[in-house]
């Protein structure tokens, strides 16, 4: 095993020992229970299952069959969860095939952020994983249930699910995706039409028809973004049925995992083979995960959403943690933004079996970890088939090679020897940077800052020419406690723009950018954020600026004494007002005064 795979593993190991030991007691306890038809009163037990078919009631009240949770996100808004809509039936099918029943314990709320880039709606984003969080525990509240299986895919969704799943860390549970779209526009064509747009180039109509031939029907957008990375996170960590991540939703071999994974949380629900999700997300597994983001570049967004994830387990991470692992995991694919590809040429590649076997073979994950497979990871190391009879799966070991060494490669030859996400720090915070997608020589970027409270400011002042220079665009007052953290998408054309010309250009910012973080390089998420006191509110305008992304440095080269003697700008009453009133903002105001820093997950429940 490399050895520092294993150090930041045992470092993280001794600093939750005590967090982690008080969670498992707690697992412990509850999986020391009777079985709930059991232990609850006649009456719980009627209105539990007064609308389910006879022979249902019978299984579970009489025959003691096992019950699984659905808990669903689905919608038929959101391209990625649509196919969901038949997943319950099909579910239950499967469950009285085994013996078993099912029940849709519950729905959870399900949110675009492409739909809501640049409007009010993204400044709930982010709190929407907590409340995804929050109603997976509610679902899961009837406490009738002897497994769970957890139905969504997209950004802050996975989290929230697996947040919630792990506050019944008892229960046994297999994670159910659907799969990405068909490939439409590419999306270097879709940038190009955008960077077109943001010049005024072409018109309206023209980039509304690009978009609609890149988001063209059900599945996952094709990018490698923050619902992709997801995906392949949990294969990483064991939650899935094996290979289950990017199979097309209409594809039959789809369906046929879906049945896989009823018979999955069944065969890991009984006593003799007992795993519950609690005793699988450990340490180990957590850092299996942030492995495969770093060996695929994904999205910068897990950098808050997997430290949340791994306290709900009582693990604790820190961005030093991500940033000692990237140094030594190699980058293993390229998927846009990262290159030219989709995760359709991802899977077809090899995709995530692919990665973790070489990661795997490399000493650089491990492979002795509980999963809803096993007592191993390897099984994560092949790739599903659809059976002979049409309707089971099979698992084939992959070739040696890759399918495609543009998008996929091996350990020993990789697209580059470290991961794709670095911490910078210095008299301005701690930020982090994804330079997966950003080219060599522009890791360094040193120019005079230009600030803005709003990306709306930002583009004002781009539409005026104003920064037609080489420039550090500050964009600040966008973190948790100042308005929910949104993703800053619409800053990301008229950066390019610039860049394009020849321009040296940065973004900083408190904000987030999510996991189509591109060309441009971003020291994002800045923590402390300026709302809370952090320095991003003692720079000015002309302030010179220097991110240095092969030192790890965020700097303001401003005299110390001037810096340490000046105060932090104020958000202005009209800003603040505007934040937090209007379009269902104002239900989230507790959320923004006892959010953590971005660092801590951005959490809301500690």
């Amino acid at each position: 095993m490399n050895k520092t795979l294993a150090a930041v593993t045992e470092r993280i190991r001794q600093r939750s020992a005590d967090s982690r030991g008080a969670y498992l007691d707690g697992v412990d306890h509850m999986a020391g229970r009777k079985r709930g038809v059991e232990r609850m009163g006649c009456a719980n037990v009627a209105h539990a299952v007064a609308a389910m078919p006879a022979n249902d009631k019978l299984r579970i009240v009489a025959e003691k069959a096992p019950n699984i949770a659905i808990v669903t996100a689905y919608n038929d808004m959101l391209s990625a969860h649509q196919p969901y809509e038949g997943y319950p039936a099909l579910i239950r099918e499967a469950a009285h095939a085994l013996g078993a029943t099912a029940q849709v314990a519950g729905g959870t709320p399900a949110m675009c952020d492409g739909v809501t880039q640049g409007q009010p709606g993204m400044e709930m984003s982010l709190f929407s994983r907590d409340t995804i969080a929050m109603s997976t525990a509610i679902a899961l509240s009837h406490d009738v249930f002897d497994a769970a299986l957890l139905l969504g895919i997209c950004d802050k969704i996975v989290p929230g699910l697996l947040i919630g799943a792990l506050h019944f860390g008892h229960l046994p549970c297999v994670f159910v995706p659907a799969g990405p779209m068909s490939s439409g526009l590419s999306n270097s064509a879709k940038g190009k039409v955008r960077e077109q747009y943001a010049q005024g180039l072409v018109g309206r109509d023209e980039l509304q028809k690009a978009e609609s031939a890149a988001y063209h029907g059900a599945g996952t957008c094709t990018f490698y973004g923050t619902a992709n990375s997801n995906q392949m996170l949990l294969e990483a960590m064991g939650l899935h049925v094996p290979g289950a991540a990017f199979v097309h939703p209409h594809d039959d071999l789809r369906a046929a995992l879906t049945r896989q994974a009823v018979s999955t949380v069944l065969s890991i629900a009984p006593k003799a083979n007992y795993t519950p999700i609690g005793r699988m997300v450990d340490e180990r597994c957590i850092v299996n995960a942030m492995v495969a983001l770093l060996a695929t570049g994904g999205s910068t967004n897990h950098l808050i959403h997997w430290v949340a994830v791994a306290r709900s387990a009582g693990i604790t991470i820190d961005w030093t943690d991500f940033s000692e692992l990237s140094a030594v995991v190699p980058l293993l694919s390229r998927v846009y933004p990262n290159g030219t590809a989709d995760v359709n040429d991802f899977q077809n590649a090899g995709g995530p079996g692919f990665v973790i076997r070489e990661l795997l073979d490399a000493g650089l994950m491990h492979e002795d970890v509980l999963s809803v497979a096993g007592s191993s990871l390897r099984p994560f190391a092949r790739v599903p088939t659809l059976a002979a009879d049409g309707s089971s799966v099979d698992w084939q070991d992959l070739t040696p090679a890759s399918g495609d060494d543009s998008v996929v490669r091996t350990a020993a030859a990789p697209f580059s020897p470290t991961g794709g996400l670095k911490l910078l720090q210095g008299n301005l915070g701690r930020a982090v940077i994804k330079v997966s997608a950003v080219p060599d020589d522009r890791h360094v970027v040193e120019a005079p800052c230009r600030i803005f409270d709003s990306q709306e400011g930002m583009q004002e002042a781009f539409k005026a020419g104003e920064l037609e220079r080489d420039v550090v665009v500050v964009v600040r007052f966008q973190g948790p406690h100042a308005n929910g953290m949104p993703e800053l998408h619409k800053l990301t054309p008229p950066l390019a723009v610039l860049q394009n010309k020849g321009f040296k250009v940065a973004l900083v910012t408190d904000g987030r950018m999510s996991g189509a973080s591109g060309k441009v390089p971003a020291a994002i998420h800045v923590s402390p954020e300026a709302l809370a006191g952090g320095p991003l509110g003692k720079l000015r305008d002309g302030d010179v600026v220097r991110m240095d992304a092969t030192t790890g440095e965020l700097l303001a080269l401003v005299p110390q004494a001037e810096w340490e003697a000046r105060e932090n700008a104020k958000i202005t009453p009209e800003h603040a007002f505007d934040n937090a009133h209007g379009l269902g903002r104002d239900l989230f105001a507790g959320m923004r005064r006892n959010a953590r820093t971005a660092e801590e997950g951005a959490v809301t429940w500690l």
